[in-house]
């Protein structure tokens, strides 16, 4: 039994979990803060004692930061961090890895330029370090106030991944072999003037991708507001359904590694 603990809102993260247990032939709980005793006030922690009781593994998507490792110390059962906050998001990511690595047949020495919302975008911060850690190259843009941490900047360097910062698009992306679009999150701004003054700032369209690598792939962990023009979805280059697609097949990878059972031949 899979437990599902959304305290944020979800598409592909919860559905794509849901999915992969149930074809593996499991079941699934699904528990939300509208519905639940989070609602009347009861703690992370006591919930997750009950869920102890109730599940084999459970995955959890939280707003504070840091909440995934609280609840995985509170409990026996395996926990999946599906999102915490603007902290990071890992199976985001090891779907990301697999999607590049299918599109391109190799990670290491890839140009991949992360692009949005690289200050509380979550998926940014976890592929970032995977990336660095597989050998790629990585072009950060994005406007000042949204700028990558500067202790991501410091460990990615640290480690000896080539990282170039930009404000600007159009250079970036004309020898890049993977352009990861991020939404500018509103959620995420204590201030709505100051989400509204960087709200849109960047844009694909078709006619921008004119002097691309014929190959250049262009992802985005969804949903998309408008960083992606819908003309740009019939092109080659469009890889962001495939990407979410991915979400299915490497999840029920994760769960059977996290339960210790075999993964079905179809998936590996």
């Amino acid at each position: 039994v899979l437990a599902n603990l959304f305290f944020e809102n979800s598409t592909r993260t919860r559905l794509s979990f849901e999915t992969a247990m149930k074809r593996l032939g499991g079941e699934v709980l699904n528990l939300s803060e509208v519905g639940s005793s989070v609602k009347k006030g009861e703690t992370l922690y006591d919930t997750m004692q009950m869920i102890d009781g109730y599940a084999d593994v459970a995955v959890i998507r939280h707003p504070r930061q840091g909440a995934a490792q609280y609840a995985a110390d509170a409990v026996q059962i395996p926990i999946m961090n599906a999102g915490d906050g603007a902290g990071n998001h890992p199976t985001q990511t090891l779907l990301d890895l697999f999607t590049i690595r299918h599109g391109q047949g190799k990670i290491d020495g890839l140009n991949v330029v992360l692009v949005g919302d690289l200050r509380y975008g979550r998926t940014v911060h976890s592929l970032s370090h995977a990336l660095g850690r597989f050998g790629a190259s990585l072009t950060l843009v994005s406007p000042e106030p949204l700028k990558m941490p500067p202790e991501i900047v410091k460990d990615l360097k640290s480690s000896g991944c080539h990282v170039e910062e930009s404000e600007d698009l159009a250079p970036a992306i004309s020898s890049a072999d993977v352009v990861y679009m991020t939404r500018i999150q509103r959620e995420r701004f204590p201030d709505e003037a100051e989400y509204e003054k960087v709200a849109g700032i960047y844009t694909l369209k078709a006619e921008d991708l004119r002097s691309v690598q014929s190959d250049m792939m262009i992802m985005h962990p969804l949903p998309r507001v408008n960083e992606i023009h819908p003309s740009i979805d019939s092109t080659d280059h469009a890889w962001y359904f495939k990407q979410a697609f991915n979400g299915v097949p490497t999840r029920m990878a994760l769960l059977c590694r996290s339960l210790g059972i075999q993964i079905p031949e179809a998936i590996v």
